[in-house]
């Protein structure tokens, strides 16, 4: 845990010792009285938590809190201005999706079904039980940042675009795709004046020809990382990590 996050509520009370977040200071990186921690409001700002008091009471982890001040000092680094359109993948690999996308500081994600996509992905309960918000959370944590990147479902491709297209201003549009791509991605971004993308990425099947035409019609450059053929969720990390380097911020 490289920061602790707390609502805008949370941050002038007490953390109950049952808490994760209280188990994790104690147990983790066993802080005391007059100990500081790195800490932040969500969508807010950043700064050091000073722990004040630790009350333990022996019947009852209910009952026993850690009580701190809150001194912000940051922006708690701000998201990136690259958004990423993901085919549904399973949820397992969806899970370590998010996690290491929203580490890398992409401002928002939007799932969708594809033609190639397994339907029964989209059933998942994972965003219904909120654990997809719970895994963006954790790699913002991971990343030290207080901000998280917003999660979009869509039910096709072409719902999902022209979502994007009614809410963001003018973006290089990029579409990876292994079959026989107008170039390569990095050739894409360095023939570019860009100062912010969108990235779609296929499922694990990739795109049906149809949908290949429907993103180049939109404006979509088809463009891909060599030969080698990336689960969804490695293609999507190593696709944000090379737009956000020739973006200037990693």
């Amino acid at each position: 845990m490289n920061i602790c996050l707390f609502t805008q509520e949370e941050i002038n009370l007490p953390l109950k010792l049952s808490d994760p977040r209280a188990e994790h200071l104690i147990k983790i990186l066993h802080k005391n009285e007059g100990d500081t921690f790195t800490a932040g409001v969500i969508s807010g700002q950043s700064g050091l938590a000073k722990i004040t008091k630790i009350i333990k009471e022996p019947d009852s982890k209910e009952k026993g809190r850690i009580e701190f001040e809150f001194s912000p000092s940051g922006s708690g680094k701000e998201l990136f201005p690259l958004i990423m359109i993901i085919g549904f993948p399973r949820p397992i690999q969806l899970k370590r999706l998010l996690r290491d996308i929203a580490a890398l500081g992409v401002c928002q994600v939007h799932l969708t079904g594809t033609e190639l996509g397994e339907k029964s992905y989209m059933q998942s309960n994972l965003v219904e039980s909120g654990n997809a918000y719970k895994m963006l959370l954790d790699g913002s944590v991971q990343a030290g940042s207080t901000h998280i990147a917003q999660l979009f479902l869509h039910k096709s491709l072409k719902e999902c675009v022209e979502s994007i297209e009614e809410s963001s201003g003018k973006k290089l549009k990029l579409a990876l795709d292994n079959i026989n791509p107008a170039c390569k991605l990095s050739q894409a971004l360095t023939e570019q004046n860009i100062s912010s993308v969108v990235a779609a990425i296929g499922s694990e099947r990739g795109w049906t020809d149809k949908e290949r035409k429907f993103l180049e019609d939109r404006g979509y450059i088809r463009c891909g990382m060599g030969e080698r053929i990336m689960r969804t969720e490695t293609a999507a990390t190593v696709a944000g990590s090379i737009i956000l380097s020739q973006l200037g911020f990693i």
